[in-house]
């Protein structure tokens, strides 16, 4: 293992004094805290600092000295102190004001050095704010490395939906578990899940690698519904330095696992259709029929393979609905809100106009699920899109990642935004999963 990053002293502090003055820099394990004054506001400080402290192997915060004194102590050892006799009068703060807080870019200051004269304000725990006292902190905590050591948790969960996949896809198959070697026959439909998903995942990942942004490996979720997981998240840790790079992380996934579900689906479609058992053919129940959407349909087209058969006896190879799956994550991934690929997508591209368009967007769906309430016997859909209006609320609440850097992305890109955005409409349908008691059997129509 090398040297670990943040194991240095951080920037040299004449570049980080550039933006902000520094009273006194202290260390508290790996972490280094520069007390001083802002010289700028919030936003000029992280876009000036942020390159700096990243390159030095840090992600960087700006605090305060009520919430830091915790840590470093009223009066700890300090590896760095300004000269005295530089400051006549205490620091001043900056012509704007105290800095305002900004999304990523650390913990607001929520309150400054307290006026000259009247009551001298405290920071809730007793302390005076003395004017000279610097009650700023710039808080500089070590970048974690992208892979450090065995990543025994991605690995378990990654195994663990690997069963969940295999489990769910004997039913696909119509296979009668008696023994676990049996799970082995339903590989093809977890091969299609998890190929799609992995694809798709590791686009992203791929990019976030390139721009050396801090994140962690995907963690797929096992949940033995009906298609075995509930996907993979990457959980990013570290800022996003610029709209070109929160261009590029979004949109790899989709596009990447776009080509993924291309490919799975033709497979699908050239594989042989499997029997359909007689005890399913005689049975009754509830059973369930997934819609094709536009893009499966061309394909089938494309490729003049059926999607279904008029013979009972047989049906669809179960890997098609690897394929499905594909589309309809791609869809949900790109709608234009808060923290999804498409919400990424669409602040890369427009910026902060891109919140008109994200609070378009929980009534849009809740629009759909309307029309489909009113005019379709589709409960099931209505549902559906109900939840994911309540989830898109939730997403342009919490508002969208914010790069360091917001300088406008280049033609290409948001041509490529826009193709993206259309592809993705291509695997929409307006009802997905018809549920309905009378039919036998679950498969796709």
């Amino acid at each position: 293992m090398g040297e670990r990053p943040g194991s240095g002293d951080g920037p040299p502090v004449a570049d980080v004094e550039s933006v902000f003055d520094i009273a006194a820099v202290r260390r508290d394990g790996e972490a280094l805290y520069y007390l001083g004054t802002p010289l700028a506001s919030a936003e000029t400080l992280e876009r000036e600092l942020w390159p700096l402290f990243h390159d030095a192997g840090y992600e960087v915060s700006l605090s305060t000295r009520a919430q830091v004194d915790g840590v470093i102590g009223a009066e700890g050892p300090s590896t760095h102190a300004a000269d005295p006799s530089a400051r006549t009068d205490g620091p001043s703060m900056p012509a704007d004001g105290p800095p305002p807080p900004t999304d990523g870019s650390g913990v607001s200051p929520g309150g400054g050095p307290g006026p000259t004269d009247g009551p001298v304000p405290t920071d809730g725990a007793g302390r005076r704010f003395d004017p000279v006292r610097p009650q700023y902190v710039l808080v500089a905590e070590p970048r974690t490395p992208h892979i450090d050591g065995v990543p025994w948790t991605n690995l378990v969960f990654f195994v663990m939906t690997v069963f969940s996949t295999l489990l769910v896809g004997t039913q696909w198959y119509y296979i009668r578990v008696q023994s676990p070697l049996d799970l082995l026959a339903a590989w093809p439909f977890a091969a299609a899940i998890l190929g799609v998903l992995a694809v798709h995942e590791m686009g992203h990942y791929v990019m976030i690698r390139h721009y050396d942004v801090d994140a962690s490996l995907p963690y797929f979720i096992p949940f033995p519904s009906l298609i075995g997981t509930m996907g993979a998240v990457i959980r990013m840790r570290g800022r996003i330095p610029s709209r070109k790079a929160l261009f590029d992380i979004g949109v790899a996934g989709p596009l990447a696992g776009l080509v993924a579900t291309v490919v799975v689906t033709v497979i699908g479609l050239y594989l042989d259709p499997i029997a359909v058992p007689e005890w399913v053919r005689d049975g009754s129940g509830t059973t369930i029929r997934f819609n094709y959407p536009l893009l499966l349909q061309g394909l089938a087209v494309l490729t003049s393979q059926p999607l279904s058969y008029p013979d009972p006896e047989v049906a669809a190879n179960p890997v098609i609905f690897g394929g499905w799956v594909g589309m309809f994550v791609t869809f949900l991934n790109l709608i234009p809100v808060g923290q999804f690929d498409g919400g990424h997508v669409l602040r890369a591209t427009l910026g902060p106009r891109q919140e008109t368009v994200a609070a378009a967007v929980p009534a849009a769906l809740f629009g759909l699920a309307g029309y489909l309430y009113v005019f379709a016997d589709a409960t099931n859909a209505v549902i559906l899109w109900a939840f994911w209006g309540v989830i898109a609320i939730a997403l342009a609440y919490a508002g969208p990642a914010t790069p360091v850097r917001d300088d406008p992305v280049g033609p290409r890109r948001k041509a490529v935004g826009a193709l993206t955005l259309v592809l993705g409409l291509l695997c929409f349908t307006p009802v997905p999963i018809e549920i309905n008691p009378a039919w036998v059997g679950v498969g796709l129509l």
